[in-house]
C-alpha cells in the first residue's frame, strides 16, 4: 500500500532537520536543502521567545541565558542579525569535535584537526574538546556550511596564518581568540576532500572574507595581526561582524577591495555591538563602494580615525558611542580618503543618534536620501546610552559547560 503523500513529505522534512535520522554514509548536497532550512530558521525566528538577560543585545538575549546551551548549540544560528542574518553555518549538520591542535600537513590534514573539519563538503558544527592554541602552518581555507564554535573552551588561533573564507557561503565564526596572525601561502593547500591547489601568498589577516556571502563573525577577540583583523573584499556581501573585541592593531577592518574594484558596489556589511578598544589606529571600518551599517558599537580609542572610506560608499552610523582620546590623537571620527572635498561631499555618510564624547565629531556628507540609507540599514539601532551594556561582553565569552554563558 502506497504511503500517503503527507507522510512522505513529513519524513523528508524531519530528515532535513534531524540529519542523524538518515544514513550517515550519504552526504546531502547543502545547496539542495538550503532554501528549506532557511524557511525553517525564519519560522523559528518568528516564533522565538527570547531568553532575555536584560542586556539589550538581541543576539545575546537570543541564546546566552539558556543553561542548556551546550546541548542546543545550533540555536545560535537562529540568532544572527543584520545583513549576515541568513548565515546558517553548519545548521542541521553533525557535530565535529576538534581533538587535535596540530596542523602538520595542509594537504593531507589529520582527522580530528580543525583543518580536517573545515574542508569537508557536508555541513558541520565544529566544536573543541578542550582549551587549545592552534598555530596554523598555512592559512585555514574553509568550505561552505561550517560553524566554528569555540564556546566551552579557550581556543586561540595565533602565531601563523589564520582564517580564509574564499568563494564560499554560510560560515559562522564564534567565540575564537584570533591574534598574531602572519602571512602564509605560496604553497599547496587542500580546500575540499577532492581538491588541493596552489595558493598565492596571504596578507596575514585575522579573517579574510573573499568573494563570499552569508558570513557571520561573532564574539571573537582579535588583535595584533600582520595586515587587517577582518577584511571583506572582492564582491563579498551579506556579512555581519558583531560582538567582537578588537585591540592593539593598526588597520583594523577593510570593507571593499580597492577604489577600482566596482564589483563591491553591491556589498552589504553590518558592524554591530563591537568594542573597538585600546591600541587601535584606523579603519573601524574603512569602506569602499557598498552599503555599511555601523550600529551600537563602542569606540574607546583611535589614533588616526574611526570610520573612513573612499569610492563613494554609503555609511549609516547609528547609536554608536565615540570617546575621543586624551593623548593628542584625532578627535574627528571620520576620514574621507583619497578624494578632494568637491568629490566626497556628495558621499552619503550619516550620523544618527551617535554619542560624541571628549570632543569627538563626525563629519557628515551627502544628501542623505532615505532610499539610499534604507539599503544601508539592517537592524533597529538601540539608544547610544545603552552601548555600554550592549557591548560589555564583547569578545570571546568564558562559557563553561553546565552553566549559563
Amino acid at each position: 500500500m502506497a504511503m500517503p503523500t503527507f507522510f512522505v513529505f513529513l519524513i523528508f522534512f524531519i530528515s532535513l532537520l534531524v540529519p542523524n535520522l538518515v544514513s550517515s554514509s550519504a552526504v546531502r548536497d547543502p545547496e539542495l536543502v538550503v532554501d528549506e532550512v532557511h524557511k525553517s530558521i525564519n519560522a523559528s525566528r518568528r516564533n522565538l521567545a527570547y531568553l532575555s538577560c536584560g542586556s539589550g543585545n538581541p543576539i545575546d538575549d537570543c541564546w546566552r541565558c539558556d543553561p542548556s546551551w551546550e546541548s542546543n548549540r545550533q540555536r545560535l544560528a537562529d540568532c544572527a542579525i543584520g545583513f549576515g542574518k541568513d548565515a546558517m553555518g553548519g545548521k542541521n549538520g553533525r557535530i565535529y569535535v576538534v581533538t587535535d591542535a596540530g596542523d602538520d600537513d595542509p594537504v593531507n590534514p589529520r582527522p580530528g584537526t580543525l583543518r580536517h573539519a573545515v574542508i569537508q563538503d557536508e555541513p558541520l558544527w565544529i566544536i573543541f574538546k578542550g582549551d587549545m592554541v592552534i598555530t596554523l602552518k598555512q592559512e585555514l581555507v574553509m568550505n561552505s556550511f561550517k560553524t566554528i564554535d569555540g564556546r566551552g573552551a579557550s581556543v586561540h588561533i595565533s602565531g601563523g596564518p589564520c582564517l580564509t573564507i574564499h568563494y564560499v557561503s554560510n560560515i559562522i565564526i564564534h567565540g575564537i581568540n584570533i591574534h598574531d596572525c602572519q602571512p602564509g601561502g605560496n604553497t599547496i593547500i587542500r580546500d575540499s576532500p577532492q581538491h588541493a591547489g596552489h595558493w598565492t601568498p596571504s596578507d596575514g589577516d585575522g579573517v579574510s572574507i573573499f568573494a563570499s556571502k552569508n558570513i557571520w563573525v561573532d564574539h571573537c577577540s582579535l588583535s595584533n595581526c600582520h595586515d587587517g583583523l577582518i577584511d571583506v573584499i572582492h564582491g563579498s556581501t551579506a556579512v555581519t561582524i558583531s560582538n567582537n573585541y578588537m585591540t592593539h592593531h593598526d588597520k583594523v577592518m577593510l570593507l571593499g577591495h580597492s577604489d577600482s574594484y566596482t564589483q563591491d558596489k553591491d556589498m552589504q556589511v553590518t558592524v554591530a555591538f563591537n568594542h573597538f578598544g585600546e591600541g587601535l589606529v584606523q579603519r573601524m571600518p574603512r569602506c569602499r563602494h557598498g552599503y555599511f551599517h555601523v550600529v551600537n558599537n563602542d569606540y574607546t580609542h583611535w589614533e588616526m580615525y574611526a570610520i573612513g572610506g573612499s569610492a563613494n560608499p554609503t555609511i549609516n552610523s547609528q547609536g554608536n558611542r565615540f570617546l575621543a582620546p586624551d593623548d593628542g590623537s584625532k578627535k574627528e571620527v571620520t576620514k574621507h580618503e583619497d578624494a578632494p572635498e568637491s568629490e566626497w561631499r556628495s558621499w552619503n555618510w550619516r550620523s544618527e543618534g551617535d554619542l560624541m564624547l571628549n570632543g569627538a565629531f563626525f563629519r557628515q556628507s551627502g544628501a542623505g536620501a532615505s532610499s539610499t540609507y534604507a539599503r544601508a540599514s539592517s537592524l533597529s539601532a538601540r539608544p547610544s546610552s545603552l552601548v555600554g551594556a550592549i557591548t560589555v561582553n564583547a569578545g570571546a565569552l568564558n562559557c563553561r559547560r553546565g552553566s549559563r554563558c
